[in-house]
Parts: C-alpha cells; structure tokens; sequence
C-alpha cells in the first residue's frame, strides 16, 4: 500500500489558495501599501546630537505619537526606526537601548511636524507628535531592546494600536563612558482610519 501524502506532495505540505475575485493571481501586499495610496500614511522623528564631555554621558532622543481623545480616528504603527551614531574610536565604552513605551509625560517637548507619505496628498494627520531629549516618565514598558551603533528598523505592521486619547513613545538611548559625539534617532510610521 503506497504512503500518500495527506495533503500534498511533501515539498508543498499543505495547500493555500489564495482568492481574489478581482483579478487572478491574487496580490498580498501589507496595509501600508493602501493607507500610502489613499494619503493616510504619515512619519515623523527627529535626532538629538551632543558632544559628550571627557567623562562621557547619555543622549536620548524621544518620540511621542498621540492621538487626541475626540479625534475620531485610530492610529496604528507600521514602523519603528532609528539608530544611533557615535563618532569615537573607543567603542568599547558604548551602550545603546530602544524602548517603546504607552502614555507618560515628556519632559520640555518640542512639537513635530508629521509628513503625509503621498506627496501628492493634501490630507493631514490628527496626531500630535512630540519630541524630547529625556525618556518619558510614568510611561507603561511595551518592549525593550539593546542597540548597537548604527541604524535600526522594525515593521510593526499595525501591531501597535493607538486609540483616541493614548500615546506611545519610542526612545533610542545612546550612553559613552568618554568624550565623543553622539547623536539618538526616533523615528514613527503611521497610518490612520
């Protein structure tokens, strides 16, 4: 008696079909790809740089993305980027985190201006997007993770949902135990329904 395979040949175990009654084959494209098209796709970020005396210090840049209470819309995060950039030689003395926290005050913050990713779009987004050069207090912790020198970028896909009256903050922090230039990257991408 032959050993069949219950599904499909043991290089496809298991079959999909894909249905689009629109055209044939179908196309899977994250949602970005539509709230880009339709002008509801925003970003916005901003970098804090500092020269570090010769004991070093820590330089945090941070972005608040909230949604006011009434604004009748929801905000979802497709993105989270950033990095840090450090101008020594002496790297061994380096230290780096993200963190992504909910809600929380910002200390001394600046107002960001949010970009819509159509440029042929005239809509503008009902977020308020803060910046700071201090990590927010009486946040909620989300997620945490070290960093290394450099860039980094994490497609969230919506997975971060911001209703009316929250917010949620992304810090990169960025710490030298000697003098050099620093410079802590935040940066959200958004999209809005």
């Amino acid at each position: 008696m032959p050993n069949n395979n219950v599904f499909n040949p043991l290089n496809l175990p298991i079959y999909t079909s894909n249905t689009n009654t629109y055209i044939s084959p179908g196309i899977v494209a994250p949602p970005e790809n539509n709230a880009g098209s339709t002008g509801n796709l925003y970003n916005a970020g901003s970098t804090n740089s500092t020269t570090l005396g010769l004991l070093g210090g820590t330089v945090i840049a941070t972005v608040q993305l909230a949604n006011p209470a009434g604004s009748g819309k929801t905000l979802y995060v497709s993105r989270l980027s950033g990095g840090i950039t450090v101008s020594l030689n002496l790297l061994s003395s380096f230290s780096g985190s993200m963190s992504l926290t909910a809600n929380g005050t910002l200390s001394s913050p600046s107002t960001l201006t949010s970009v819509n990713s159509n440029l042929s779009s005239s809509n503008t987004s009902v977020a308020i997007v803060r910046f700071s050069a201090a990590a927010p207090s009486g946040a909620t912790p989300l997620m945490a993770m070290p960093l290394q020198a450099g860039p980094f970028l994490s497609n969230e896909y919506g997975r971060y949902v911001v209703p009316p009256g929250q917010a949620i903050n992304l810090s990169v922090s960025g710490s030298l135990s000697v003098g050099g230039l620093m410079a802590s990257t935040a940066y959200f991408a958004w999209w809005e329904v």
